[in-house]
């Protein structure tokens, strides 16, 4: 699993292609879950969803703590997909 690293104060963007996976279909929402949740944790401030991509922006983190982040996408099929990924928040200096 992939570990990205964020700082506490400053935000994180990520983007998740989902055209391997929509195989002519089309993405019509999308969600994202981070564990855990806890005060002060990471946070999901932006959701955006496009005809291929979704795009989060998160927030916050409690410094040495480590989240998971998952990304679910939803086709008008009904079929759906996950991708996922780790955020380790470094320290505040």
């Amino acid at each position: 699993m992939t570990i990205y690293p964020k700082h506490p104060e400053r935000p994180l963007d990520y983007l998740v292609d989902w055209g391997g996976a929509l195989n002519g279909r089309r993405l019509t929402a999308s969600d994202w879950s981070i564990t855990p949740a806890e005060p002060g944790g990471l946070d999901v401030a932006v959701r955006v969803t496009g005809d291929t991509v979704t795009r989060t922006t998160l927030t916050g983190g409690v410094a040495g703590g480590t989240y998971r982040v998952q990304g679910h996408a939803t086709f008008a099929d009904g079929g759906v997909a996950t991708r996922g990924f780790a955020v380790r928040v470094g320290g505040t200096g």
